[in-house]
């Protein structure tokens, strides 16, 4: 994959990761719309669009989840890979090489972790 391909795969990842936290905030915004005593402007949002977006925000919520999970699955089988790989070329190197392994791997696992974090505090908050 090219440079270009790759940073535009991350944009649309981080778009989808991030989608969710504009919807809920959108959604809490026109809640605050129904303690407005002014029935002209509590009528904008009907409870059916409010609870319409506030189901996009979910499935935001869960697409940003899986691929965060996705990508930490994808990232340690490649990182397995290669340290496999490398321990058959060199078996004499194969105690660093998993030391390494290990440490790259908790730090793959704690983004992912970290990802899904964030999209369960968005949907909790």
């Amino acid at each position: 994959m090219n440079k270009i391909a790759c940073i535009a795969v991350l944009c649309v990842v981080i778009a989808i990761v991030l989608a969710p936290a504009g919807v809920l905030l959108a959604q809490d915004a026109h809640a605050n719309a129904e303690f407005v005593l002014d029935p002209e402007k509590r009528a904008l949002f009907t409870a059916q669009e409010r609870t319409s977006k506030v189901g996009f925000g979910y499935l935001g919520i869960g697409i940003g989840a899986g691929l965060a999970a996705i990508g930490g699955g994808i990232g340690i089988g490649l990182l397995s890979a290669s340290v496999v790989d490398a321990s058959a070329r060199q078996p004499e190197m194969q105690g660093k090489l998993l030391t390494v392994m290990f440490i790259a791997a908790a730090l793959i696992e704690g983004l992912a972790l970290f990802a899904i974090v964030v999209c369960l505090l968005c949907l909790f908050l």
